[in-house]
């Protein structure tokens, strides 16, 4: 710096100086001690002088409170999957019209009139396109309804307070507090609850968020849940009561999987991801009004269709592979007969059935089609005529005791139906989830944890339930 720059900063310096006055020091100290009294209004309580309570501070006495606290945030997130549940129903249906009964005859008519070849025509129309269809009418819905309510939560400034509520129980499983928003998304879209997880600032932490967020119930799973509760465990009980049961069993299961989770979280603490338990500052934001129509914008494009998009591009070789291993015979079966009966013993033993076994394991890309698979697998390993719409062709009825018919005609049983519900749960996390999990952690070696963890739960819980269920019931 040579003598003209350091003049020119101290003339600069001293015109400052003169502006900010000779009593600024004595001002700024005055600013910050009046700041600070006002604080101290808004937060103190002396004896004998009632409290200066803010609304943030009257609502965070409840939403954070020992007493109410928990039973808000359950009646909140209960509300949110009831909406998301519900409301997903008619959409979900419309599309299933557009996609699956509309469009999808137009294309087979299509095909014939321009005399497509047989094989060709069941590759890409009854395995790729059903798969897709499938996936989008029983996917969409519900993320573009979910996402967006908890995304207003968020901008609202409420689960911030969840994560407050729910620190102590995650630390002493040996995670992070605010795995608790990357658990409650998770029920939304598994893949998304992954993603979630960038807000763990611990990569230790982040990483047992990740490998447990499979047990929260994705929506992929919900309808295969409601449909065997209603159908296995609602029928227990009178008529009147069916409904209240099945839903307490669904409900059941979901905490269920919350507590796999904790158990699971605190086993990988002491064992592969040992460590210490990072401390936990947690700012509450004030609360806002949220901002619906870019909540609602950011959270479709953001999270709904680019989950979507990779559950679609997942799912269309699903669908291809369904069609043929179900329309390739070896000898006098098809490949998927060979393999259900090949699967079919130790299934059993297990409490579950080789079609069972099968249609997860081709079902991986997407939950979404395991019911319509474990449909189409049962009608062609009993060769029943007049159900579906052929070999490979995946289907679902509307009538749940027509589809509780064909179930009980493939063997099942109440235990058989109890054991999906537990291994729908505790199974691997579908394609989408796993390349997601890949992306995440850029570790092959974690991505096969996440994978296999759970698979191997699944089997040692059905497992044991179907020891204890012979014990009692017998066969």
């Amino acid at each position: 710096m040579n003598k003209d720059q350091s003049n020119d900063i101290i003339e600069l310096a001293s015109s400052l100086r003169w502006k900010v006055g000779e009593n600024y020091h004595d001002r700024l100290t005055e600013g910050i001690y009046s700041d600070a009294a006002i604080i101290t209004q808004q937060v103190e309580q002396r004896e004998g002088q009632k409290s200066n309570y803010t609304f943030d501070r009257k609502l965070d006495q409840i939403l954070t409170s020992k007493t109410f606290g928990f039973p808000v945030m359950i009646f909140i997130l209960s509300v949110i999957l009831w909406i998301t549940i519900q409301g997903a129903n008619y959409p979900s249906g419309m599309l299933a019209t557009l996609l699956l009964d509309t469009i999808y005859p137009l294309l087979k008519q299509g095909a014939a009139a321009i005399s497509m070849p047989w094989w060709l025509d069941g590759f890409l129309i009854d395995g790729v396109y059903l798969a897709l269809g499938w996936v989008i009418a029983v996917m969409l819905p519900p993320m573009a309804i979910f996402f967006p309510l908890f995304t207003l939560l968020e901008d609202f400034g409420y689960l911030p307070r969840v994560a407050f509520n729910m620190d102590n129980m995650f630390r002493k499983a040996g995670a992070h507090g605010k795995q608790a928003l990357t658990m409650s998304m998770g029920w939304g879209c598994n893949a998304a609850g992954v993603v979630a997880t960038r807000i763990i600032d611990s990569p230790r932490e982040r990483l047992i968020a990740i490998l447990t967020n499979n047990f929260s119930l994705c929506n992929g799973r919900w309808p295969t849940q409601i449909l065997i509760a209603t159908i296995f465990i609602g029928a227990l009980v009178p008529a009147h009561f069916s409904g209240l049961l099945s839903t307490a069993a669904v409900i059941g299961i979901a905490m269920l999987g919350v507590a796999f989770m904790f158990l699971t979280s605190w086993l990988l603490s002491k064992t592969m991801l040992k460590g210490e338990v990072s401390t936990f500052a947690l700012e509450l934001p004030p609360y806002r009004p949220p901002r619906v129509w870019q909540t609602i914008y950011t959270s479709l494009i953001d999270r709904t269709l680019i989950v979507l998009w990779r559950a679609m591009v997942f799912a269309a070789p699903a669908g291809a592979v369904i069609w043929l291993i179900s329309n390739i015979d070896i000898g006098d079966q098809s490949i998927a007969n060979w393999t259900i009966n090949f699967m079919d013993e130790f299934g059993l033993y297990v409490g579950l059935n080789g079609v069972i076994l099968l249609a997860y394991i081709v079902a991986i890309p997407a939950n979404e089609i395991v019911l319509p698979t474990i449909l189409m697998l049962t009608v062609a390993n009993l060769n029943m005529t007049g159900v579906g719409a052929g070999e490979g062709v995946m289907f679902e009825l509307e009538s749940s005791t027509a589809t509780a018919d064909i179930l009980k005609a493939g063997g099942w049983t109440l235990l058989t139906g109890i054991n999906l519900m537990l291994f729908s749960l505790l199974h691997n996390p579908c394609s989408t989830t796993i390349y997601t999990i890949y992306k995440e952690t850029k570790s092959w070696k974690w991505t096969a944890v996440a994978s296999i963890l759970p698979v191997i739960m699944g089997f040692v819980v059905c497992f044991l339930v179907a020891q204890i269920y012979r014990i009692i019931v017998g066969g």
